[in-house]
């Protein structure tokens, strides 16, 4: 068994400097480096790992994409337009209405014009509508025709929106 000097007059080198110092004043580092205590520098802050939480992924109280409900559009003056006298068809101008064929539409606030009564464009049940464009559909009324025909109406506060509106 080997024997290894331990006494106040050995001597070790530093691994910092290469100098010689008395062994029992000489220190190890967190690397592994035998040196003496006035070369000790301590483990820098920054390599020691410190465990980090985990991103939350669920927000605390999260709430879900709101659903807009649909509100009735506001249509430009004299939106409506009846066909030829005697029919009941009548073509409604919407710029950009974002309708399909086979919607259902109702109307608000619509005014009589060309024998077509404001009670009957404002109908509470509304009207399938068949689109034509972008900005126009047509609908057919329940029971008036038009007099005249090929006139715009339906006065300047005129609403084409949903049957239902939820409030």
């Amino acid at each position: 068994m080997a024997n290894f000097a331990a006494g106040k007059k050995s001597k070790a080198i530093s691994d910092r400097s290469g100098m010689a110092f008395p062994y029992q004043e000489m220190i190890k580092e967190w690397n592994g480096s035998l040196v003496h205590k006035s070369e000790f520098e301590g483990k820098h802050p920054q390599i020691e790992r410190r465990d980090h939480k985990a991103d939350s992924i669920a927000l605390a109280d999260a709430k879900p994409d709101r659903i807009e409900t649909a509100t009735p559009n506001l249509l430009k003056t004299n939106s409506f337009k009846t066909g030829t006298a005697g029919t009941s068809a009548i073509t409604v101008t919407e710029a950009g209405h974002g309708r399909s064929t086979s919607d259902t539409v109702r109307f608000y606030s619509a005014q009589s014009f060309d024998g077509i009564t404001a009670t009957n464009i404002n109908r509470t049940a509304g009207y399938t509508i068949t689109v034509s464009d972008t900005d126009t559909y047509t609908f057919t009324v329940a029971t008036d025709t038009a007099t005249t025909g090929n006139i715009n109406g339906g006065g300047f506060r005129a609403y084409a929106g949903p049957v239902t509106i939820v409030a």
